[in-house]
């Protein structure tokens, strides 16, 4: 019995949209993915001007938000994994947003 090998490439980002609550991002394969903001804190306590300024990074395989110093990849979307920042890192982001 033999097996055929399908090789695919790994979908890459083209666009992206934030809403007060979602995080989504529209895939090269055709799927959109959505995940919700508390996943990504630095994105929930951004801005709106700050979350619209974003850029594909690796040839769309993440998203930078230059504003708030995040990055997300897409291969961390889609297997469902919340940002990794620990609470002391983001802690101290916070303090520093809010004392400029």
């Amino acid at each position: 019995m033999s097996i055929s090998i399908i090789e695919t490439a790994a979908p890459y980002a083209l666009d992206v949209t934030i809403t007060d609550d979602t995080l989504s991002v529209e895939l090269s394969d055709g799927r959109t993915i959505a995940a919700p903001l508390e996943w990504y804190p630095r994105l929930l306590h951004g801005s709106d001007k700050e979350r619209n300024n974003w850029r594909l990074i690796g040839r769309g395989e993440g998203i930078h938000w230059p504003d708030l110093d995040e990055d997300i990849s897409v291969a961390g979307l889609l297997a469902g994994k919340p940002s990794g920042e620990s609470q002391k890192s983001f802690k101290k982001w916070l303090n520093n947003r809010e004392s400029n």
